[in-house]
């Protein structure tokens, strides 16, 4: 099997669930908590392509406090701003996600993710 890993926030229940699920088919995940480790703009620009997401603002939790204090806007915000915020937020980044070398799939609800295996 090809590495998987899961973008987890410890704090989060959907995450905690889609890890204990990997766990449960067996699957060892390489665990990268991307609030202490967050991503960098090429990595979250890979990871677009990976989910299949035609926007950045697909893969992002707008009811966050911090969309407003970056100024965003669901319908005006340009690509490149949306890309700025989740880099400067990582809060931004919907979680959690699974990502193989393949494709990635964000786990909500957590049985999304099995689709890649």
């Amino acid at each position: 099997m090809s590495k998987v890993t899961i973008l987890h926030n410890p704090r989060c229940s959907k995450s905690r669930q889609t890890l204990a699920l990997l766990e449960d088919k067996g699957i060892t995940a390489e665990v990268i908590e991307y609030l202490k480790e967050p991503l960098t703009a090429e990595q979250l620009t890979v990871l677009k392509f990976k989910l299949g997401l035609d926007s950045f603002l697909a893969m992002m939790r707008t009811k966050e406090a911090e969309f407003a204090e970056a100024g965003l806007s669901k319908t005006t915000s340009t690509e490149e701003q949306l890309l700025d915020a989740i880099v400067q937020y990582p809060k931004l980044l919907e979680r959690p996600v699974v990502i193989t070398e393949q494709a990635a799939r964000i786990g909500r609800p957590p049985e999304q993710v099995l689709d890649l295996f």
